[in-house]
């Protein structure tokens, strides 16, 4: 996956509320998560800065390097299943998904 040069390149640094509210977990589930990917190297926890009782993930270098890789298999996947429509037929399948994206988001 390419990231893009910027004059902030991202942290890839998220609290555990934060990353709470991204998945369909149980808070207990996601701390047992956390730890396993901890323990694997694949993200580490600090102290917040702006509060001594908060804490951070940082996903770590081995981290990005294994979610890249997954990410890049689930693109593959995605392009194999729509391989069998035409450029049209995805478009609209593509406005399709949006538009039930944003009934939901609403």
């Amino acid at each position: 996956m390419y990231w893009p040069r910027c004059a902030h390149p991202p942290t890839f640094q998220l609290s555990p509320n934060q990353l709470q509210s991204m998945v369909l977990i149980s808070s207990g589930a996601l701390t047992n998560r956390i730890n396993r990917l901890e323990s694997r190297g694949l993200v580490s926890r600090a102290q917040a800065d702006h509060d001594k009782r908060g804490v951070i993930v940082t996903l770590t270098p081995e981290g990005l390097s294994v979610l890249e890789e997954a990410v890049s298999h689930h693109l593959s996947a995605e392009a194999e299943l729509a391989n069998p429509l035409n450029p049209q037929e995805q478009r609209q399948l593509a406005d399709l998904l949006k538009k039930m994206l944003l009934s939901i988001e609403d």
